[in-house]
């Protein structure tokens, strides 16, 4: 270990300096870049539920379109039982196959769109029940 006095605007400073390999006793520490401090206000990702109910007797589900574009099929017809999760429609946007699910288990009781239409953001594709 060296000790050297070193003089910045006039203030004169003591300093240590250790030089590399000289001590054998504990190698040099790699100097690590600091974390970011954490964001505040951000909000926490929340677990959805894996099952949901079917829907009560007498109730209806609104399936929306989630995006614009044009169908490209539908895979179920009016009095269908589906299940959650289970393709409904196929909805082409920006030259993707976006495959439309069924928010839960429940019965197809109107379809509102055909093969080949277009469709806006939240513009109904069907009914369940």
């Amino acid at each position: 270990m060296k000790i050297f006095k070193i003089r910045v605007n006039g203030k004169s400073y003591q300093v240590e300096v250790e030089e590399e390999g000289t001590s054998p006793a504990s190698p040099p520490k790699p100097v690590l870049p600091k974390s970011p401090p954490p964001v505040q206000g951000i909000p926490q990702p929340v677990a959805m539920p894996t099952s949901r109910p079917p829907f009560p007797s007498g109730s209806k589900a609104m399936v929306n379109s989630p995006l614009p574009g044009t169908i490209l099929a539908i895979k179920v017809t009016e009095g269908d039982a589906v299940t959650r999760g289970q393709t409904l429609v196929v909805l082409e946007a920006m030259k993707m196959e976006n495959e439309i699910p069924s928010p839960a288990d429940g019965k197809v009781s109107s379809i509102k769109v055909k093969k080949g239409d277009s469709v806006s953001t939240g513009d109904l594709l069907l009914v369940l029940e």
